[in-house]
């Protein structure tokens, strides 16, 4: 038993390694997309900069929220880990919400609706 709850606990580990690999490699080829493409038109290096920044980070949210799971089912699980997995997950979902919104300029859940529209 004792080795399931170690590969359980490396496998959250390796999907915080996972979330900064997406930062840092997901950073820099925003930087040299946008270092690329700022003589072509200034304004549209910085949002595609920002739309790339945008996507990765709501990557690497997901792929924290995943470990912190893991990581509640690893421990012991008891009401205060519960929780603060809760206000966790509650807390880069709504970061993850907000960055779509800026990217997108929509909620997630109205993406249906957005389409449509466009395509009449």
């Amino acid at each position: 038993m004792e080795e399931i709850k170690k590969l359980i606990e490396w496998s959250a580990t390796g999907l915080e390694v996972i979330t900064v690999i997406i930062l840092v490699a997901g950073s820099l080829i925003a930087l040299v997309r946008f270092i690329l493409h700022i003589n072509i038109k200034v304004a549209d290096a910085y949002y595609r900069f920002k739309e790339n920044l945008g996507k990765m980070l709501i990557l690497s949210l997901e792929f924290l929220v995943a470990a912190d799971i893991i990581k509640t089912i690893a421990l012991e699980q008891t009401l205060n880990n519960v929780l603060i997995l809760g206000l966790l997950v509650i807390i880069r979902t709504f970061l993850s919400w907000s960055t779509t919104v800026e990217i997108e300029g929509h909620w997630p859940w109205s993406r249906g609706k957005a389409e449509a529209e466009a395509a009449e």
